[in-house]
């Protein structure tokens, strides 16, 4: 999702292929009209707004619909920007946003469960210079990432990712990850979680030549999109802390995430807590599962909205 100042709301998907803007025209919070703005798409899964262009990304392109608010009932064609990102499915659905510099940061997951990949952008975050079409990359060793941010005050990277497969219930932990410079590694194939070398790749390189996580999140529970909480709505104690999504397990053998969790740092950015912040999407006892949070997004008012592409829904939490 992501929000324009005018208060139209943009929603990617990954698999239907469509990309929809929402309009809440009465104030109510409740949506009232409608848009699909793209259909047909390669799982449209990220969506940025700048300077009243829309750009989507699909697993090997980014495309672009201009002047988007002018025409929701009529949308343009989009004009690809960019289309050698690789063509792989596997972890190729993407999260993008537009970074404090200017530029498009773009993930590129690996293209397996685990791997080391031959070319160099696989388990990457890449960023695209809109002018000149130039694609660097900007971290390594992140097997998936599907949501990131930068802190309010030092505009330093914050990262969700995915940790690998097949190795258990309880082993490795996703992560959140902290990038305070370009050029670092978080250890994607050969490290997991900081501490735990691959079984298969972890020989070749040790733990210790990787930058840890700033926060273990427990296995399986799949992280998406992460947010800092810069409004005025809850109490002070959520200013400029991490909020973020946790999907869900899919093969763990008691199910654990489906929540919205806050992370909170300390003055020197250091991560001192891990708790829930909203949940009930699992019931543990019958682990039947009702929703699958994916995406945050803040209104004005400080209320959040929580994509859940389960229930095919957007809710709005908001504080008394």
């Amino acid at each position: 999702m992501c929000l324009s100042p005018n208060g139209t709301l943009f929603v990617g998907t990954r698999d239907k292929g469509d990309v929809y803007a929402l309009k809440d025209t009465d104030g109510d919070f409740r949506v009232d009209k409608m848009y699909t703005l793209a259909s047909g798409l390669n799982m449209p899964n990220g969506v940025a707004l700048r300077d009243g262009d829309l750009y989507i990304a699909e697993v090997s392109r980014i495309l672009k619909l201009e002047n988007i608010e002018e025409f929701l009932a009529n949308p343009p064609q989009p004009v690809v920007v960019y289309d050698q990102y690789p063509t792989e499915k596997h972890h190729g659905w993407k999260y993008i946003a537009f970074g404090p510099d200017g530029k498009l940061y773009v993930p590129v997951g690996a293209p397996c469960n685990i791997c080391e990949s031959k070319e160099d952008i696989y388990n990457s975050i890449t960023r695209l210079d809109l002018e000149t079409k130039k694609v660097e990359i900007v971290q390594r060793g992140v097997r998936n990432t599907v949501g990131f941010t930068w802190h309010p005050d030092n505009q330093e990277l914050w990262f969700t990712d995915n940790g690998r497969d097949m190795l258990g219930d309880d082993v490795p932990s996703c992560e959140l990850n902290h990038a305070n410079r370009d050029g670092m590694h978080f250890g994607y194939p050969y490290c997991h979680q900081g501490d735990v070398a691959d079984p298969e790749f972890g020989a070749k390189r040790p733990c210790s030549d990787f930058t840890a996580p700033a926060q273990k999140l427990g296995a399986h529970v799949a992280p998406l999109g992460v947010e800092f909480y810069t409004g005025k709505m809850f109490p002070e104690a959520y200013k400029k802390q991490i909020l973020l999504a946790e999907h869900g397990s899919w093969n763990r053998s008691k199910k654990n995430g489906y929540r919205i969790m806050m992370v909170t740092l300390n003055a020197q950015g250091q991560a001192t807590s891990y708790k829930p912040f909203a949940e009930g999407w699992l019931n543990q006892d019958t682990q039947d599962v009702w929703g699958r949070p994916v995406d945050l997004e803040f209104l004005p008012d400080g209320s959040m909205l929580v994509s859940d592409d389960y229930a095919d829904v957007i809710y709005r939490i908001s504080h008394p």
